[in-house]
């Protein structure tokens, strides 16, 4: 029965990605009026469960491997503090990092049970949560640029018809690395330990996925898609695709870094191009405090909780 615990801490954090993470897939699309909720959120776990089959294996091997050397009473303590964590957040409307909730907790736990923690594997992850937003903050930048110089010259119809394609598609590349990273981070842990098999975990968590992001996905995305700064269907693309190869591109390297925090370095890059004024710096104020508060959260609660029982 102790085995459940952990299992069913993963399915409440896999339901949190849905219902936190869809913002970064479909958030831009949604803010810019390209395509409504409801009909994006088949092909959406269509390509979470493809990345994560695909594409998670060096995630999955990075959290769940090299980090440390996990067992029930870490797994059980880490997941339960993670899955809470996530929850509430998303309740509040905050978009929030799911790697960085269970790397501090895993962290967490460990340093206090006495296992043997790998520090140049957390501090790569830790240093990849720097670099990560930054890089798609410049990526957006850049192809924004780009687009400008060549794009803009089109006639305005072949524009708007062009932007919508792009859009889905960009939006679909972030469900891809959803799966491939968010969704094997959560699941390395389990995997390794045994507890379940990969092919079966990534099915049973992209349903939850999925559950998630049609129960409630919409809370979340009226902060990505619209609360930054003002976002058309030529600016949100770049920000979304920008963010979706920085993703692509840790996740290839092993790395579980913020799909979230790309999303919002991307949509920052963007606004930055249009002017300072066009970009809410207090929301992004918040965000950042959130984006230190919740690893070290997570970190002292699972070590505080771990001594106890110890």
């Amino acid at each position: 029965m102790a085995e459940l615990v952990p299992l069913a801490a993963c399915i409440l954090i896999a339901f949190g990605i849905g219902s936190n993470d869809t913002s970064n897939a479909l958030g831009i699309c949604i803010g810019c009026g390209i395509i409504r909720l409801r009909k994006a959120l088949f092909p959406f776990g269509c390509l979470v469960l493809i990345g994560i089959i695909i594409s998670g294996q060096k995630v999955i091997k990075t959290v769940g491997n090299d980090l440390l050397e996990v067992n029930l009473s870490i797994l059980s303590i880490s997941l339960s503090v993670s899955a809470l964590l996530i929850i509430l957040s998303n309740w509040k409307r905050l978009p929030l990092s799911t790697n960085q909730v269970v790397i501090g907790s895993l962290a967490g736990s460990g340093v206090a049970s006495g296992v043997d923690v790998n520090f140049l594997s957390l501090s790569k992850i830790v240093f990849s949560w720097i670099v990560s937003p930054l890089t798609a903050f410049f990526f957006s930048l850049i192809l924004y640029k780009m687009m400008e110089k060549t794009l803009s010259k089109l006639p305005l119809f072949r524009i708007e018809r062009i932007l919508r394609i792009l859009l889905f598609i960009s939006g679909m590349l972030i469900a891809y690395n959803i799966g491939a990273n968010e969704l094997a981070t959560i699941l390395g842990p389990v995997i390794y330990s045994g507890l379940i098999d990969r092919i079966q975990a990534s099915f049973l968590g992209t349903f939850f996925v999925f559950l998630g992001a049609v129960l409630l996905s919409h809370r979340v995305i009226e902060t990505v898609g619209k609360g930054i700064t003002t976002l058309d269907p030529y600016s949100g693309f770049a920000a979304q695709f920008g963010a979706g190869l920085c993703v692509l591109f840790f996740t290839l390297l092993g790395m579980p870094i913020s799909t979230t925090y790309c999303i919002i370095g991307g949509i920052s890059g963007v606004g930055m191009s249009k002017g300072m004024k066009t970009v809410r710096i207090e929301l992004i104020k918040k965000i950042i405090a959130n984006w230190v508060l919740a690893p070290s959260i997570a970190f002292l609660i699972c070590f505080a909780i771990m001594r106890a029982l110890r």
